[in-house]
């Protein structure tokens, strides 16, 4: 059976357009591609100031968001040549990490974590420091590619300063492809969306904010068009943007992401 039959479906990824499209014309559906993902681009020169700016000082809590974030950061420590410090401070300050990915990238720096949000999430992490005392601590932040003020705000109601390092800066998509990809949901041109990252997630309803558009779209999501992610992160950032209505497979998988889709369209789940 083809659950997909007759709907009209639209992914937002830039990679593998063609397998996951093949994938949605066997569950018979039709579909186009929008890419949402924008381009990512090194910070080396603002962070290796804010590297070498921040430990000098006493640091408490090292919070670690992503794999390839810890990865940049210790490339722009070595070539400022504070590799060294980076990795004293480290292992002499308490470590979070969010996801595994990122749990490895430390364990190859043989950094011990202390806390860690398995399921990769930024909720899962805000949830397993909510116990640690952060009043008068100073926390330095790895954030990644786009503005995400959950943790930082957490942290500054816990009384704790925060120095936040970007190694990796997301360059959202040009404002008029945007533009018009805003119009065709909003024209409800689309039955579907598939999301496979946080980052397209956050271009297209920044935008949508910037326009005046996010309540709409918003409201769209919740009463016409579905959702679709591709694991709990992609989910997460969607939840972020106060959608409710989230499609999402248990396997993060993207094949596993269209079945689901399929599924829940069909009234299986």
């Amino acid at each position: 059976m083809k659950h997909l039959e007759g709907k009209h479906v639209v992914l937002t990824a830039s990679r593998k357009t063609d397998e996951m499209q093949t994938l949605l014309h066997k569950q018979g559906a039709t579909s186009d591609v929008r890419p949402m993902q924008g381009t990512i681009k090194q910070n080396k020169e603002t962070v290796t100031r804010l590297m070498k700016e921040g430990l000098t000082g006493h640091v408490d809590w090292f919070i670690f968001t992503t794999g390839i974030g810890v990865t940049m950061l210790m490339e722009c420590a070595e070539e400022a040549s504070v590799n060294d410090e980076f990795l004293e401070k480290m292992a002499s300050a308490n470590v979070a990490a969010r996801g595994y990915k990122t749990v490895a990238a430390l364990k190859k720096l043989d950094i011990s974590v202390a806390i860690r949000s398995d399921d990769g999430t930024t909720a899962g992490l805000k949830k397993q420091v909510k116990e640690v005392n952060f009043s008068g601590k100073h926390v330095i932040l790895q954030q990644y590619g786009i503005s995400s003020p959950v943790l930082e705000e957490f942290l500054a109601e816990q009384g704790a300063t925060t120095t936040t390092w970007l190694p990796y800066i997301h360059h959202a998509p040009d404002d008029e492809a945007a533009d018009f990809f805003i119009r065709e949901l909003l024209e409800e041109k689309y039955d579907a969306v598939c999301f496979t990252t946080g980052l397209q997630v956050k271009s297209l309803f920044s935008r949508a904010s910037e326009t005046g558009k996010h309540g709409q779209l918003g409201k769209l999501f919740e009463d016409k068009t579905i959702a679709t992610a591709v694991g709990k992160v992609t989910a997460e950032a969607l939840e972020e943007e106060g959608l409710s209505r989230v499609v999402v497979p248990t396997t993060e998988r993207m094949g596993a992401m269209i079945v689901e889709l399929g599924r829940y369209v069909n009234g299986s789940i």
